[in-house]
């Protein structure tokens, strides 16, 4: 797998930042709680444990780790030598550890057992289709507030330290003939079918239905940022399921995928087409960034498709398509041919989402 060195992400070895957001009482179903607020004093003990961590073994070799909240107390952290997805890890090997609340720590034990891929009970989960991953190894690990100490297989010690990373592109501003399709404004507001603006946060909201602009677009370049919510009893396609759709035919997927494959079903993905070079994807309740270049299919005069869409994505400011060709529309588009102009779909599929920061610049 490819690595972006070119991208650089800021890293800040504090806990989570304070995040504007709307409050947490969605209920996407009876089955799980949902939150969509970081400072929300309702979160559970779990939502500080999970996360980002980024520190050495003794010698010197770069660990991270990417702790997934499973509800309940539970965890499973995907650990990754040499760094964190798209910035220094190889993108083969990895190691699993089963972790679980124990008072103020969270304790990890080597993964184990039977497991699959996003199984709903905690000893059964596992981030990796395959289990045991390439590269799994017994580590072992202690969290204890914003540190994980372990050992390695062979006895060697590490230290990692929670990691907040930001995308480069984060408060990204239009360039020079750009549309802004949402500032936070009532007036933004204007340029969109549905969706809420919340006052007090100055953040678009989905509020689980789908918002559509009101103008049509066909090539472009495009940014906008998100928030995924926090919902770790959920599982798969459960957990903040929403869709970024290019002139409302091809969808990136948004979805809180954090410390999984990295599949077109997932985070980064472009639905049942194509899978994410690399999961950029950050922990729920974190801002996250997409940079689209889009350019639109293409039509002879007597209406038959000659070329295919294609699409540049950036996730978090790392490449994750370059310059793809998407051969059809993706589930839930509208009915007009391809190839035609169309709106910037935001999709709602019953979860919170929360969008800020959404400009576009034809092309």
């Amino acid at each position: 797998m490819l690595l972006h060195p070119r991208f650089i992400f800021c890293l800040t070895l504090a806990g989570f930042a304070t995040i504007a957001a709307t409050a947490s009482s969605f209920a996407a179903d009876d089955k799980t709680e949902v939150w969509t607020d970081a400072d929300d004093p309702s979160l559970p003990k779990d939502f500080a444990i999970q996360g980002e961590y980024l520190g050495e073994i003794e010698g010197g070799q770069t660990l991270g780790a990417q702790v997934i909240s499973l509800a309940g107390g539970a965890f499973q952290a995907v650990v990754y030598p040499d760094g964190l997805p798209g910035a220094g890890w190889g993108g083969e090997e990895k190691i699993l550890m089963d972790g679980r609340l124990e008072g103020e720590k969270a304790v990890f034990e080597p993964a184990s057992g039977d497991k699959s891929y996003l199984a709903d009970p905690p000893e059964k989960f596992s981030a990796t289709k395959d289990f045991p991953p390439q590269g799994h190894k017994p580590y072992t690990a202690v969290i204890d507030g914003e540190v994980m100490e372990g050992e390695t297989d062979d006895g060697k010690p590490f230290r990692l330290k929670q990691a907040v990373r930001a995308s480069q592109t984060m408060s990204k501003k239009p360039p020079s003939g750009a549309v802004v399709l949402f500032d936070g404004t009532k007036e933004s507001m204007k340029n969109w079918q549905g969706g809420r603006l919340d006052e007090q946060t100055g953040l678009l909201n989905t509020d689980g239905k789908d918002i559509l602009t009101k103008d049509n677009f066909n090539n472009y370049t495009m940014h906008l940022e998100f928030l995924l919510p926090y919902r770790p009893g959920a599982r798969g396609q459960g957990r903040g399921n929403s869709g970024f759709y290019q002139v409302d035919h091809y969808e990136v997927q948004i979805l809180d995928s954090f410390g999984l494959e990295g599949l077109n079903n997932e985070c980064g993905g472009v639905y049942t087409k194509a899978d994410p070079s690399v999961n950029m994807c950050f922990p729920p309740l974190a801002w996250q960034t997409y940079d689209a270049d889009f350019t639109n299919a293409v039509r002879d005069d007597s209406g038959e498709k000659i070329k295919n869409a294609r699409l540049t994505l950036r996730h978090n400011g790392v490449v994750v398509h370059d310059d793809i060709e998407i051969d059809g529309p993706t589930g839930g588009h509208r009915s007009d041919p391809e190839g035609t102009p169309g709106p910037i779909k935001l999709q709602g599929h019953g979860n919170p989402l929360q969008f800020r920061n959404i400009w576009i610049a034809p092309r």
